[in-house]
């Protein structure tokens, strides 16, 4: 059989920090503990990375892309209910893969300015990406709301997308687990949404929230 090559060792580096990074929390690790986790001397590790922030910003670049392809624009035709719960449910397996950002990220913006500054602009595309489809949603009539009501919408939406997992942390800080805390800081999105809904959209959201919070 045709052996696979090996992985080369920044990335094994990079894949062993982010789930330390997850697991611990990133102000909890170390160069030390990922290099001795990887079973490398310190000196290897600081070949490919000068420092952990270097290590922290090549995982938040890459989360960054992952973000940028959920938040692009929809195509020509208006959104539809369907389309937000994808959205959303897209949306919060890139947060959890991630999720040592969104739990630690107080800490991590007070001293990294890379992601202090990116991080604000990610904030603002969510929010833009949620006024668009729920500003298809109203065109479509299966949403009730005035241009400054559906601005709000989408901030709060945001919000709750944002520290969701903190909140689900403080909550279970010792088992979280992703299939339940993703479904649920869904239903919650959806729950803001469901006083705006008309007809069979917001027939979904009822459907879809009783699945949720089963989860």
């Amino acid at each position: 059989m045709e052996q696979k090559p090996k992985r080369r060792t920044r990335e094994r580096i990079v894949e062993t920090s982010l789930r330390l990074f997850n697991e611990f929390g990133e102000p909890n690790v170390t160069t030390t503990v990922i290099a001795d986790e990887l079973d490398i001397s310190p000196g290897n590790l600081y070949y490919h990375f000068r420092s952990k922030d270097e290590i922290t910003n090549t995982i938040f670049r890459q989360f960054e892309r992952e973000i940028d392809a959920l938040l692009a624009a929809p195509g020509n035709r208006a959104a539809t209910i369907e389309d937000l719960w994808l959205f959303l449910h897209l949306l919060f397996e890139a947060i959890w893969r991630y999720r040592f950002l969104y739990r630690d990220l107080n800490d991590l913006l007070s001293r990294n300015r890379l992601l202090e500054v990116h991080f604000k602009q990610i904030l603002e595309r969510k929010v833009a990406a949620a006024a668009l489809l729920c500003g298809g949603l109203a065109e479509a009539g299966e949403l009730r709301a005035s241009a400054r009501e559906v601005e709000a919408l989408a901030t709060n939406m945001v919000v709750v997308i944002t520290y969701w997992l903190s909140f689900e942390y403080v909550r279970n800080p010792r088992h979280p687990e992703e299939g339940p805390i993703a479904a649920r800081g869904a239903y919650q999105v959806m729950a803001l949404l469901a006083p705006f809904l008309t007809g069979a959209s917001r027939a979904l959201v009822v459907r879809l929230s009783r699945e949720y919070v089963a989860a």
